[in-house]
């Protein structure tokens, strides 16, 4: 029970015990209630991926991107943004100089220990963690948020489902798989394995990846056992360079398989 005596604050004339209310509430509102914050969409966005480059520009962000990696060449216009060096060697300095306001990275391939550095430095980061075709939509759903353009994200967050649903209801069985091998890189091979984009893309279309089975991601592979394996059809990653340059010497070791003899190579 309150005791009113002549010293407290409800013994002035003037001041009854709704204003005392109203004050204490106006008093304590910046304790009770949670900061929120009102900060602008980021303006200045750099791309550390050319996967995070062509969501960028799908979700019509090109005008706000002002850096991308020399491996971004999708869509046209990334080709004219500055270059910030490659995915797994960016330059800090060239980051620090277009002077962002976020920079988008991704588990697949950007050094964490740049994002630290990024980070030591004041400079806001995204890291896109979506590995998998499943979790794609849900990704770019977070991301949308995250650069103030939700509405944009989840439009092209369903049109991705709906394209995935489309591919799956026309998955052929079992018995017509075709036995797929992506090559990432020729010199040194290295693969694409289980738990990534890749395996999940050639699954969804029916095929067989050779390489699910590995104990990496992105294994190192033998030449041994690619012709172990004998896959029906090779794709190679577009690369910097003149791909059927650089895999040339790998080919050449591969020509006894059936998939290079009948021009399955891609």
């Amino acid at each position: 029970m309150i005791n009113r005596t002549e010293n407290s604050i409800f013994a002035h004339p003037r001041f009854s015990p709704g204003a005392f209310v109203m004050v204490t509430l106006f008093l304590l509102l910046p304790v009770l209630l949670p900061s929120v914050s009102y900060a602008e969409p980021p303006r200045r966005i750099i791309s550390l991926a050319p996967n995070m480059t062509e969501i960028l520009f799908a979700l019509g962000l090109d005008d706000r991107i002002v850096g991308v990696t020399s491996f971004c060449d999708y869509p046209e216009e990334a080709k004219k943004k500055a270059r910030i060096g490659g995915m797994s060697n960016p330059s800090l300095e060239a980051v620090v100089s277009l002077k962002p306001d976020i920079v988008v990275m991704t588990t697949d391939g950007n050094p964490k220990e740049f994002e630290e550095r990024l980070r030591a430095l004041g400079i806001r980061t995204y890291v896109f963690r979506a590995r998998r075709l499943s979790e794609l939509a849900g990704g770019v759903r977070h991301l949308g948020a995250e650069l103030g353009v939700r509405e944009k994200a989840e439009e092209f967050a369903r049109a991705t489902e709906a394209a995935l649903n489309n591919f799956r209801s026309k998955t052929p069985g079992n018995k017509s798989q075709k036995k797929v091998l992506y090559i990432v890189w020729p010199e040194p091979l290295v693969v694409a394995g289980p738990g990534t984009v890749i395996d999940d893309a050639i699954t969804i279309i029916g095929a067989q990846n050779i390489a699910s089975k590995a104990k990496a991601s992105y294994p190192k592979y033998s030449i041994e056992e690619i012709l172990r394996r004998s896959p029906d059809m090779i794709i190679i990653g577009k690369m910097r360079g003149d791909v059927k340059k650089v895999s040339g010497g790998l080919l050449r070791r591969l020509k006894i398989l059936p998939a290079v003899k009948n021009s399955r190579v891609f």
